[in-house]
């Protein structure tokens, strides 16, 4: 079954969804860069993978700036490991963001960085802190971007039944 997702329409009937100019230009930005589109898609994990590419985005700028803390701080001997060990997470962030478009394989990198991104609280022990919100918030968008791809799964299923 190759069900095509309806997209959101500006003003659209009284049954759809009804976004503003602002927020269709976020929504398609948000799936385009999840890879919503394109050869070989996986109809069922179009939300979970653009809000799992948001948070990945956000947690990207954090972890360069954790890295500069822990330079800047001197915790590390030699001061310079803090940026490199910054860039090392920074660049597992960016490989997760690049297989976003492959299925799974961006999921499963993504859990990874928030595991290392809660060990590296044995560097900086406040990073435990901005890990557990990270990671928080990485399970929500999970749980919560599957039952939405489920429901709108189920949504196609009941109106090509329709049709």
């Amino acid at each position: 079954m190759n069900a095509r997702i309806p997209e959101p329409v500006e003003g659209g009937g009284a049954d759809e969804l009804q976004l503003s100019p602002s927020e269709t230009l976020a929504h398609n930005s948000a799936m385009r860069v999840a890879g919503a589109r394109g050869a070989g898609d996986d109809p069922g994990a179009r939300t979970q993978r653009a809000l799992a590419s948001i948070v990945l985005g956000f947690e990207l700028i954090v972890v360069f700036l954790i890295g500069m803390t822990v330079f800047g701080l001197g915790i590390l001997k030699p001061a310079e490991l803090g940026i490199w060990g910054g860039l090392g997470l920074c660049a597992v962030i960016i490989v997760a963001l690049a297989t976003m478009r492959m299925g799974r394989v961006g999921i499963a990198i993504g859990w990874a960085v928030h595991a290392l991104m809660l060990l590296s609280g044995i560097v900086l022990p406040m990073a435990i802190l901005v890990g557990a919100i990270f990671t928080a918030l990485w399970a929500y968008c999970m749980v919560k971007g599957a039952s939405i791809d489920r429901g709108r799964a189920a949504y196609l299923a009941s109106a090509a039944q329709a049709e």
